[in-house]
């Protein structure tokens, strides 16, 4: 009896061990994921601020909670299911659909810098309170549609890691990327939107230490989500190049990743530095291309029918905006600089809301 005891608690300790090591493994390989899509992360994260731009303090981080849930439906309900039986029944279809959304991510982060450089005026969004009663929805809505688009890219980076794990083990590890994920980027982005609200608090202390240091962070805000919706854009395009370096390389041709891999070999031997060299080789070959590939796919959209060139041409037809750019009759309502204004409003454009400056629409 007590052999067949010890053989039993040797079966449990075994199975226990067994069940460990698992968790490690789905941890580290759900780690390994979770940092390949680090360059879809920071864009992310850039781009959510914009969508509580102009919204009323208390309202702000109720709005990202909205987000945070649509996020994580987004991953795990809509995306996930069609990942895994893809990953299943056509595997080969991985690479197509990483180098389609690295393409996306090219595109944008081209257009981004294109815009920036055009001349002219570049448009903002309204402000949330100018949308009318149905703002919150609207801001709600729109932010879970362009979550979408940045949450399939996340989690097909995220399977193509882990594409050669059991299924099980495959969809527990997308399961914690998708929670890690989400609740990493949106705890962050909530901490973001009330950074300047936390400054304005400071800076009514008596303590002169606290006012001072509320006023700095208050002023600092700007330059933080300027710095932010910039390194975004680096982002977007390094990842997007490398996806499309890599997937060239998987299709058959591999001249350019084989050209990227010798020169980041070069000084892979450098003492010290020699891996960073190297990463920093790759990362800046992979910007390279995703810029050109970009810039190609941004002249290919503008000059199609339905292009953002011709619906801005289509728009300005019947916007009351003439084509030297005058806004539409005077006494029109909205027109003036302040306009649907309100102290939030303004307080946000002082203390750090200028997100929707720094982060173009997504579409």
């Amino acid at each position: 009896m007590s052999a067949g005891l010890a053989a039993l608690l040797d079966d449990i300790a075994a199975l226990a061990k067994l069940t460990a090591a698992s968790v490690d493994d789905v941890a580290g390989a759900a780690g390994r994921a979770s940092a390949k899509a680090a360059g879809v992360v920071v864009d992310d994260a850039a781009v959510a601020p914009r969508f509580v731009e102009g919204v009323t303090p208390n309202r702000e981080l109720p709005i990202i909670k909205k987000i945070t849930i649509g996020s994580l439906i987004n991953k795990i309900v809509i995306i996930l299911p069609v990942a895994l039986l893809l990953s299943q029944f056509a595997p080969w279809a991985l690479t197509p659909l990483l180098m389609l959304g690295g393409t996306y991510l090219c595109f944008e982060g081209a257009e981004k810098i294109i815009e920036h450089f055009s001349p002219g005026e570049h448009g903002e969004d309204k402000p949330a309170p100018d949308r009318g009663p149905e703002a919150e929805k609207k801001i709600v809505s729109g932010a879970v549609r362009t979550d979408l688009i940045l949450s399939a890219e996340i989690m097909v980076i995220s399977l193509n890691e882990v594409s050669h794990e059991p299924l099980l083990a495959r969809t527990i590890i997308l399961i914690a990327v998708a929670i890690l994920i989400t609740i990493g980027v949106y705890g962050v982005v909530g901490l973001i939107v009330k950074m300047d609200d936390i400054g304005v608090a400071m800076a009514r202390k008596d303590s002169a230490g606290a006012q001072k240091f509320g006023l700095g962070l208050v002023k600092a805000m700007p330059k933080v989500l300027a710095v932010i919706s910039v390194v975004g854009v680096i982002a977007m395009l390094w990842v997007g190049g490398h996806i499309i370096l890599t997937g060239m390389a998987n299709l058959g041709f591999g001249l350019p990743y084989e050209w990227v891999h010798h020169l980041s070999e070069g000084v892979h031997h450098v003492p010290a530095v020699g891996a960073a060299l190297a990463w920093l080789v790759e990362t800046f070959f992979s910007f390279v291309l995703g810029l050109a590939w970009g810039a190609v796919i941004v002249g290919i959209v503008h000059v199609l029918p339905f292009g953002k060139k011709h619906e801005g041409e289509a728009a300005e037809g019947g916007s009351g905006v003439e084509p030297g750019g005058k806004t539409a009759p005077a006494g029109a309502e909205g027109t003036g600089p302040t306009a649907g204004a309100t102290p939030n409003a303004e307080h946000h454009a002082e203390g750090g809301g200028s997100t929707a400056a720094t982060s173009p629409d997504k579409g």
